[in-house]
């Protein structure tokens, strides 16, 4: 897992196949408690980026996924944005992160 401090998420996007980002931010206490599980998640799929951004500080990265709500996982293949969801459970993550990784 990666995490970003620069605003250079499309170009991370542009160089990886399939891209999974946390868009946080430093004051959201459930983009904190969703971190850590992401990064779990991040070890059971094979070749994958796993990003995690601060949303507030890197508005360009934001505006790829149209973040409005913390925290937003989202998902791109080639480049693309393809799936995106707000959550704070683990198991709506998982799901997430496996239908996009299996399709």
């Amino acid at each position: 897992m990666k995490e970003l401090t620069t605003d250079t998420l499309q170009e991370e996007v542009n160089n990886n196949g399939l891209v999974f980002v946390q868009f946080s931010a430093g004051w959201c206490g459930n983009c904190r408690i969703m971190k850590p599980k992401f990064k779990k998640f991040s070890t059971e799929v094979e070749g994958a980026e796993f990003i995690v951004i601060d949303a507030e500080k890197n508005p360009e990265s934001r505006k790829l996924a149209n973040v409005n709500n913390l925290p937003t996982f989202a998902a791109f293949k080639n480049g693309e944005l393809v799936n995106q969801t707000q959550t704070n459970k683990a198991d709506v993550l998982k799901s997430f992160i496996d239908e996009v990784a299996n399709n």
